[in-house]
């Protein structure tokens, strides 16, 4: 049987690439272990269970499941009709040893659990590092490194009050503000509001000229005036202009020395509706903090009902000039008495993490241009206190699983045995923090993501549920029939031919209330339109909790499922035909 399997490994290069150079069946890349990475020796956890850091999402009862056969068929060719390439050889590398070996660090207490931003994180991306050095894969992007460098901010209202004539405003209801567009400002004090049209300065209409605002609170309407015609008189059409932009409005106040300015939104509840997370969210946001809020004067929305309480008396005079603004173009400024306290205080944090990519060009002249990511998060969500949430589960195992697969594609390409298509191998950060780091990757790509054929997804794949408790051999499979059906038929086939496992498409229904399917890091992907499937094993009672450690996973569940992952992936990268986006999106 052995002869046979190398003689088949010995023809398949000559087949499809045209040479017959003999691939190496012994070969394998010395993976160095060591506490390089950590530096001390990973003690078990041993902190007692407590209290939840987030709500454990509730599991669907209905049944959805497909059991493929027992028997694996010698196979001739890939589901497009392509010449197979058995990875038997490879696909053998992925081991329960070696799983927990590298889960047994990556969820130790001395990683304090992966955070993003702190020093257990670091520790993580540089032990994923040195594993891709080990395997000899080549440094990415410009900085010749594995790392890709992603930037979180965060930033909100520590103290935000308005108070008018002695009457103090409700936040969200009578007024918002962003942080975003403005800076600290302990104390806003006036007895007087300038009422300035729209607060526009252009040279079709300005409600500046002639007029000194320096060192004013100003009032103005949100948007652009247009004639009775429907004509705005900015642009001289029916089209608005860069002034419905509010922060055009906010830069002009500012360079003509106002104090700040409260701009009317006639719809307030709908912003703030569209607008919530904004306003409300301590979730940490990707990029940089907004460097040009110096630029802007300090601002305020506020309702129509809000905006008569600063009025006061003067209503009549107010509606007066809007209508001539209207009628005529022309503008008027009214000086309201008011007393005005304002306070804006804010609160702004930023921290730095690190996506690490492992990248294996493929061995096909004409297709080693495209790839296919293979994704896992390795953060999770540090220490509380003295209890370290050491989150083996979610998502040291999909980690783990991700870096055998990267070590068996790398074998592949030692023994120029594939893959033709590249591997990128991708350990995301900031998933925790909302899926971060895979939405950085997508909107700043290392490889085009025209270039990417699909991505497969790995997030929780150690354990089992309440469902499957007495069958581990299961998984849930989400999204390969969202974009292609071809990915589908791959991961079937790729299943049916290697694992044998349950194949659970309860949590890939568009009806399921728990929305597994945007809730991990192959959203961004598919969001981008790029075909991605998400391996899961559901959830558990240990879910984001400090009892979710290692003497709890199944190893030799994650081997079964790594061997699927790597399968499926083997077909994508093999095959001839790239596989198309064929499924009509809603």
């Amino acid at each position: 049987m052995k002869a046979y399997i190398i003689s088949i490994l010995v023809l398949v290069p000559f087949l499809v690439f045209g040479q017959t150079t003999k691939p190496s069946t012994t070969s394998q890349p010395t993976t160095k272990r060591s506490m390089k990475k950590a530096t001390t020796k990973p003690a078990r956890s041993t902190t007692k269970p407590g209290r939840r850091i987030t709500s454990k999402p509730t599991s669907s009862q209905a049944s959805n499941t497909s059991t493929t056969g027992k028997t694996a068929p010698m196979l001739s060719t890939f589901t497009d009709g392509s010449p197979y390439i058995d990875p038997a050889p490879f696909i053998n590398s992925i081991t329960a040893k070696d799983l927990r070996e590298h889960l047994t660090i990556l969820a130790s207490d001395e990683f304090e659990g992966r955070e993003t931003g702190t020093k257990g994180n670091r520790m993580a991306a540089n032990y994923i590092a040195q594993h891709f050095t080990d395997l000899g894969l080549p440094r990415v992007d410009k900085s010749h490194s594995y790392f890709q460098k992603v930037n979180f901010f965060k930033q909100g209202w520590e103290k935000l009050n308005v108070m008018a004539n002695d009457e103090t405003m409700r936040n969200m209801s009578d007024f918002f503000a962003f942080p975003s567009t403005n800076t600290d400002m302990p104390s806003i004090k006036a007895d007087e509001i300038v009422f300035m049209g729209y607060g526009i300065d252009d040279t079709n209409y300005s409600d500046y000229k002639g007029k000194d605002v320096n060192g004013k609170v100003l009032l103005v309407y949100g948007g652009e005036p247009k004639n009775a015609a429907g004509t705005y008189y900015v642009s001289q059409t029916g089209e608005t202009s860069k002034w419905s932009n509010f922060k055009e409005k906010l830069i002009t106040a500012k360079e003509k020395g106002a104090k700040a300015i409260f701009i009317i939104d006639g719809d307030i509840r709908k912003t703030i509706a569209q607008n919530r997370n904004t306003l409300l969210s301590s979730r940490l946001q990707l990029g940089e903090a907004d460097t040009e809020n110096g630029n802007y004067a300090n601002n305020i929305f506020i309702s129509p009902g809000m905006a008569q309480k600063l009025i006061g008396n003067k209503f009549n005079k107010i509606v007066r000039a809007r209508k001539k603004i209207e009628a005529k173009g022309k503008t008027k400024m009214v000086k309201l008495p008011t007393a005005l306290d304002i306070t804006m205080k804010k609160s702004e944090s930023s921290l730095k993490g690190e996506n690490v990519l492992g990248y294996i060009e493929g061995v096909d002249p004409k297709l080693k241009d495209e790839l296919v990511v293979i994704t896992a998060h390795y953060d999770h969500l540090g220490k509380r206190g003295e209890d370290v949430y050491n989150g083996a589960d979610d998502n040291g195992s999909g980690t783990s699983t991700v870096l055998e697969i990267a070590e068996a594609f790398a074998q592949a390409k030692k023994a120029r045995v594939g893959p033709r298509r590249s591997v990128l191998v991708m350990l995301v950060t900031g998933e925790e923090k909302g899926l971060l780091g895979s939405k950085y990757y997508s909107e700043f790509p290392i490889y085009p993501l025209k270039n990417t054929v699909a991505n497969i997804n790995v997030d929780m794949v150690g354990r089992v549920d309440k469902k499957y408790e007495n069958n581990p051999n299961y998984i849930y499979v989400i999204g390969a029939d969202r974009l292609s059906t071809e990915l589908h038929e791959i991961n079937e086939a790729a299943n049916k031919n290697n694992t044998n496992l349950t194949l659970d498409y309860t949590y890939n229904e568009e009806n399921d209330p728990n929305r597994y399917y945007y809730r991990s890091d192959h959203y961004n992907f598919a969001e981008k339109g790029i075909p991605a499937v998400f391996f899961f094993n559901g959830t558990h009672d240990d879910y984001h909790m400090i009892s979710d450690t290692v003497e709890k996973i199944n190893f030799e569940k994650m081997e079964t499922i790594g061997r699927l992952v790597f399968a499926t992936a083997w077909e994508l990268v093999n095959r001839d035909k790239r596989i198309e986006v064929d499924v009509m999106q809603k």
